[in-house]
């Protein structure tokens, strides 16, 4: 009986088994193929953008996208700075300071660590993007939980640029400083406590950290800030990009509609500091400059917009997790609400 046996397949890129598995020369042409198919992508959008160019330039100068870019420039300029601060306090964190020193500045009670963590938020001079990753860092050197977002929602809002800045939109009102910070802490505070209190470990994702072992305490610094900046900074894009698209379609009517009813302007002034997401360095002038609001209203718009908004949201988000932001962020914001209209009553 002869026996019969099995010769390869040729092809135009190589030999094919019989089992249908390619070749390297085959899969080297494949990848070959796709390269040139991307290439042949890019420079057919190059050449549609050249021959759109008239329309897409009319389109960017309608007033609504005028309106978007400058709202989306406007976040990104205020908030980039201080997100690169915080980048670099939270690698100095990681690398310089020794997790013992945090076991000997915090009370061993966490009960304790809370108001301990929200008052320290007042030597961080920046918002709330340099919090953000603040706090991971101190997360990952051991800090309980409930500490550390006490400290990431009073540093945005109680440190003295912020608190200087308010002084100086409310020349007439001297009380509104007093109010920010009293409430703000008070906040800050009742959401550690709360989270001590009904917070899951699994609700938190341990914010990542690159290993730098083997490395010089420089390179694993700028290792840090490179990791940090590209992890931050795309979430605060996003957030910025929200903002902007929100803020252009929002009828400006609607806020004089609302400033007339007192529950209904403490409420719109909230969803508007959520909403623009301004740094906690400007929203004093912007607050000043709805003088059609009640000054508690206007206290609402202050204490709520540092602790939550769109880009925080996103932040957040990316920094501790889905599940994280999506329980803690509206807990913040009716928490917000309530202490500020309480604490407007009794000082304002």
């Amino acid at each position: 009986m002869a026996i019969t046996r099995a010769v390869p397949q040729q092809t135009d890129g190589g030999t094919d088994d019989r089992d249908g598995r390619r070749t390297p020369r085959q899969r080297a042409g494949a990848a070959e193929g796709r390269h040139l198919n991307s290439s042949l992508l890019l420079t057919m959008l190059m050449v549609g953008l050249v021959l759109l160019q008239s329309p897409i330039r009319r389109a960017l100068a309608a007033p609504v996208m005028q309106s978007w870019t400058t709202v989306f420039v406007a976040v990104m300029v205020q908030a980039l700075p201080f997100l690169v601060l915080g980048v670099l306090l939270s690698a100095a964190i990681a690398v310089f300071v020794p997790p013992s020193f945090f076991a000997r500045a915090l009370p061993r009670r966490p009960a304790l660590a809370v108001p301990v963590a929200s008052a320290a938020g007042a030597v961080l001079p920046g918002c709330e993007c340099a919090s953000v990753p603040v706090a991971g860092a101190l997360v990952r050197r051991g800090v309980t939980p409930a500490a550390a977002l006490a400290f990431l929602l009073s540093a945005p809002a109680v440190n003295p640029i912020v608190l200087t800045a308010t002084a100086v939109a409310f020349p007439g009102n001297p009380e509104m400083v007093l109010a920010r910070l009293v409430a703000s802490l008070l906040v800050a505070c009742a959401m550690g406590w709360l989270w001590l209190r009904l917070g899951r470990t699994d609700w938190l994702k341990p914010p990542s950290r690159q290993a730098y072992d083997g490395q010089s305490k420089g390179e694993a610094f700028w290792g840090s800030v490179r990791h940090d900046v590209m992890h931050a900074g795309g979430f605060l894009v996003v957030g910025a990009m929200a903002a902007a698209t929100l803020k252009a379609v929002v009828p400006e009517t609607w806020l004089s509609t609302a400033a007339d009813n007192p529950v209904l302007s403490v409420l719109a002034l909230a969803v508007l500091a959520v909403v623009l997401s301004i740094c906690s360095e400007a929203d004093a002038f912007v607050a000043a400059s709805l003088s059609q609001f009640s000054l508690t209203a206007r206290l609402t718009f202050l204490v709520v917009g540092p602790m939550i908004d769109l880009k925080l949201f996103a932040m957040q988000a990316g920094t501790f997790g889905r599940a994280f932001a999506l329980r803690f962020a509206p807990a913040t914001f009716v928490l917000a609400v309530v202490v500020s209209v309480l604490v407007g009553a009794v000082i304002l």
